[in-house]
């Protein structure tokens, strides 16, 4: 199950790639139009910080801006980054299987086909096709 913080960081990132066309938006706002405390907004903002998603800037025009376009970024790495291992059974966790029972698991092959299914969805959906949905949600979409 994805946690808070893996929800909190996909809208997190939807919204600087919606808001900041480039600018450094406060966490104040991000933290009124998300509705996410600004104590755990912090949490979330490190995480992103530290997997080197965003540029941060002090001072009173300061704040947060994505470091890449939003195409370059997909809900994959972002879940990643926020929750570590989106894999859906322990097992699967490390580069190779450790379980004991591996060689006579019946349902191995299915768990591995699900987490699969899993990442290829993930990486297919990039950071920029969630913000073009926030602006078709929102009305201010406009198509020329």
């Amino acid at each position: 199950m994805i946690s808070t913080k893996g929800r909190y960081a996909l809208r997190v990132m939807v919204d600087l790639a919606v808001y900041s066309e480039g600018r450094y938006i406060a966490l104040k706002d991000i933290s009124r139009r998300q509705e996410i405390s600004l104590k755990y907004l912090e949490q979330v903002i490190s995480l992103m910080n530290k997997a080197g998603f965003l540029h941060s800037l002090r001072g009173n025009n300061g704040g947060y801006r994505l470091a890449r376009s939003p195409k370059d970024y997909t809900a994959g790495d972002i879940l990643r980054a926020a929750e570590g291992t989106l894999v859906p059974i322990a097992c699967l966790q490390d580069e190779y299987n450790q379980c004991e029972r591996k060689d006579r698991c019946t349902t191995l092959k299915f768990w591995e086909n699900f987490d699969k299914v899993i990442e290829d969805y993930v990486d297919s959906v990039t950071l920029q096709d969630l913000a073009d949905n926030a602006k078709e949600m929102s009305g201010d979409y406009y198509t020329i």
